[in-house]
């Protein structure tokens, strides 16, 4: 099983170098990890004990992010040593102030596995919910390095629980604890023999939180809401917007604010066309023309999780994708949160709709009908919301958890 592992990894890479003459985000993964092991070795050279955190992309590092921080102020004697696989991770957080080195994350080879390892030599290592790279891991395992992973969160059709999975099951033994999201993940790790297993939460509802109490306050937005009936809708793709813009037609009453997933030019042309005078870009609004705008465009990065306050409903985009986005980000401010019918791998999203928060829709009729009936029925929208909001303080203090387990070690 190793030899095919391996030849999937070298199969990989090699396609990703080989569609990066064409596509931006190849040519990132391979840009950022040329000289890896020059830079990382011109970089880190401290006598200093190192804990290694590694995230796959950015949602992940959100995930992380709580522990990581929560960990440098408990310890401050440890550098913090990030590692990112996906480029849209790394490339919004490479400047993240809280870590001392941040590193794409060499292929995993056995040849890279051993050089990182012995040139970062971490202290402790900890793994953000699916990253599980074989010879990292065995190579933690080999130096006697603790090992964790956390806000993980498993189901029946993973490899691991197949009946050729055996291999893929022995991964998880390098683990000096597994930190699962849920009592459903615990039951199905310890059926395969997987005994050091614990409920640790989602790290993510700490985060969100943290993230409400210290949100930014934007005045323009401020004026565009106060008083109306407005909806957030946080990282849309085009089939959101779609969705949205026919929205206005049947229902010219309420206001919606947009931000849409990703923001380079080509989309936010489509966008304009798409709205066309209803809407206003956010960094060209002003007093005056914020005032006659239906749809408010957030063309910046780094504004979504504060702008959720000034909406009395959400919608969350990406859900007639592969999958939807950050419903707790919405949640935490205690407004009901709408999304599409790809939802059923996000827990969260899950628990939401059983808490009475949360309200999948499936095409424009039941978009329609649900934003609708969201904001002619005023209890029904204030019950949601209060659910939202008892549901993500109920979650709270996976981060914690965690801390008080590895202070034991450390």
């Amino acid at each position: 099983m190793i030899v095919i592992y391996n030849l999937g990894i070298w199969v990989y890479v090699g396609l990703i170098k080989l569609v990066a003459f064409a596509n931006p985000k190849a040519k990132q993964w391979v840009k950022g990890r040329r000289n890896i092991f020059q830079n990382i070795q011109n970089t880190v050279h401290t006598e200093a004990p190192i804990a290694w955190f590694h995230v796959s992309s950015l949602g992940e590092f959100e995930q992380g992010r709580p522990v990581m921080e929560a960990f440098k102020a408990k310890y401050p004697a440890y550098k913090i040593l990030l590692t990112f696989f996906s480029p849209s991770g790394y490339e919004i957080r490479k400047n993240y102030a809280d870590a001392d080195y941040i590193f794409y994350l060499p292929a995993d080879t056995p040849r890279n596995a051993r050089r990182f390892i012995q040139i970062v030599n971490p202290t402790v290592a900890f793994f953000v919910k699916y990253e599980f790279w074989f010879h990292y891991l065995n190579q933690l395992n080999k130096k006697g390095v603790p090992t964790y992973i956390f806000s993980a969160i498993f189901r029946s059709d993973q490899l691991f629980f197949k009946w050729y999975g055996k291999w893929y099951r022995n991964m998880l033994r390098f683990f000096s604890i597994i930190y699962v999201q849920d009592e459903a993940s615990k039951t199905l790790l310890q059926q395969i023999g997987i005994p050091h297993v614990v409920v640790g939460g989602d790290t993510r509802f700490d985060r969100v939180t943290e993230l409400a109490q210290k949100s930014k306050s934007f005045p323009l937005i401020e004026q565009f809401s106060a008083g109306q009936k407005v909806v957030v809708a946080g990282s849309t793709w085009e089939s959101d917007e779609e969705l949205i813009a026919r929205y206005l037609i049947h229902q010219p009453t309420v206001k919606w604010i947009v931000a849409p997933h990703e923001i380079h030019s080509s989309h936010l042309q489509k966008i304009k066309n798409l709205f066309q005078q209803k809407a206003l870009f956010f960094s060209e609004a002003n007093e005056q023309s914020i005032q006659h705008c239906q749809v408010l465009v957030i063309d910046s990065i780094g504004m979504l999780s504060s702008i959720y306050k000034y909406g009395g409903v959400a919608y969350i985009g990406g859900g007639f994708g592969k999958g939807i986005h950050n419903t707790l980000e919405a949640a935490t401010y205690g407004i009901p949160v709408v999304f599409g019918p790809n939802y059923q791998r996000f827990k969260e999203a899950v628990d939401l709709i059983h808490q009475g928060a949360g309200f999948s829709i499936h095409d424009e009729q039941s978009f329609n009908q649900t934003v609708d009936s969201l904001w002619m029925d005023d209890l029904l929208r204030e019950k949601a919301g209060r659910a939202s909001r008892l549901y993500v303080d109920s979650m709270q203090g996976g981060t914690q958890k965690i801390l008080s387990d590895i202070n034991k070690i450390l």
